[in-house]
């Protein structure tokens, strides 16, 4: 027997009663958000094995410590065979069909039924609209988290109180930066920064990329959008910083923003970190997700890197070793307490083999130019913040 529905003045007021109880804003942070606690080396030794980190007792053990279980290539690959084997079953694909079908029409039901109802629900509730909830963007590089009118104001700004500042190793100035470019501030517009994704670039990964150099010059990417330049990245901090001004300001809109990294060398973790501590990037509305390019085919062809391995060190081995001794890396040990994931990119309109089988290359032995497979990126990239997170734990 369906209960009746409950009237507006019942909602209202038990409605009142629970918001009354509880807090409208989050608490805010107190003192220095890049002070935390420094907890004693833990002792390990880490070492990778067959491309997966591992915690040993000593250096001469050859026996790893247990209570870090991961899922081994094995059981990623029967799981990853028996998933693709449900994607293309016929039967399986119709009954979806008619499934998602039902579904559709069952809430296109509900919505005749009870829209009028909700919405006098949602009438009830106070201090509650789209406009005074809490909102996350949860998929923005912090390239591209400001709008363009933003970055061309900045850009103006900056350009005006800062002409005269050194942007690069051959002494080039901000301003000479521009005159060799023969444009002014003057000449600036949104227009001619083409900064904005629009449907060109829909499946054109290349167009898309573009678009994060503005004027499609990558010199002004690397003076304004990158935090490991000449002038350490000051000038993408403070268009960050002043993002996330807005943030607060409007109280209810928070963001999680993508910081790449590349694997190319050991040292980009500590060079991020100390960018963050050192240029104050914080808030409380914005919270850090690194995305690893997947690029070792580029890396391989420049001889860069050597082999897969080599990647994977330079991407997980600094976590773990500040994870194990935070005095290590105390840079990045208070970096990661603001890092909350992990992301995947590259252009997923090109050609691959999409399998992987147990008897694929370890990644010390992976010396191909050719890029390895998604599926194997993300298993070993998986594996090791499977152990990682253990570790944290």
């Amino acid at each position: 027997i369906r209960q009746p529905y409950p009237s507006a003045r019942v909602i209202k007021h038990e409605d009142r009663q629970s918001i009354a109880d509880h807090p409208v804003h989050p608490p805010a942070s107190v003192g220095d958000p890049w002070q935390c606690d420094f907890p004693p080396s833990l002792g390990y030794t880490i070492r990778a094995r067959d491309g997966v980190f591992q915690m040993y007792s000593s250096p001469d053990s050859e026996i790893p410590v247990q209570g870090f279980p991961y899922p081994n290539l094995e059981t990623f690959c029967r799981d990853m065979q028996r998933l693709c084997t449900m994607i293309s079953d016929g039967p399986l694909k119709s009954f979806c069909y008619r499934r998602l079908s039902y579904l559709s029409s069952k809430f296109q039901l509900h919505v005749l039924l009870n829209e009028l109802r909700e919405l006098a629900s949602q009438k009830a509730i106070p201090h509650r609209d789209f406009y005074n909830i809490r909102k996350v963007d949860t998929h923005i590089h912090a390239a591209s988290c400001m709008n363009q009118k933003h970055l061309l104001r900045f850009i103006k700004k900056t350009l005006k109180n800062h002409s005269d500042e050194v942007v690069s190793a051959g002494g080039m100035t901000l301003k000479q930066v521009f005159e060799s470019m023969k444009l002014t501030s003057y000449d600036l517009t949104v227009d001619m920064l083409d900064v904005h994704a629009d449907r060109n670039t829909f499946h054109r990964f290349d167009k898309f990329n573009s678009k994060y150099n503005p004027i499609g010059e990558s010199r002004l990417r690397e003076v304004f959008l990158k935090t490991d330049n000449y002038t350490g990245g000051k000038y993408f901090a403070r268009v960050i910083n002043e993002v996330a001004s807005d943030l607060e300001e409007s109280k209810y809109q928070n963001a999680e923003l993508r910081l790449s990294i590349y694997g190319k060398s050991r040292d980009e973790w500590d060079k991020l970190a100390k960018w963050a501590i050192s240029n104050r990037v914080y808030s409380d509305n914005v919270r850090w997700l690194v995305q690893i390019p997947r690029l070792f085919d580029i890396f391989k062809s420049n001889n860069i890197l050597d082999n897969f391995q080599q990647l994977l060190d330079n991407v997980f081995l600094p976590l773990f070793e500040a994870t194990n001794d935070p005095n290590s890396h105390p840079d990045l040990h208070r970096f990661l307490q603001h890092v909350v994931g992990f992301d995947s990119v590259d252009d997923e309109s090109k050609p691959e083999n999409p399998f992987v089988d147990r008897d694929v290359p370890k990644p010390a032995q992976w010396r191909e130019t050719d890029n390895p497979p998604y599926a194997y990126y993300q298993y070993y990239m998986y594996a090791n913040m499977t152990v990682l997170n253990h570790l944290r734990m």
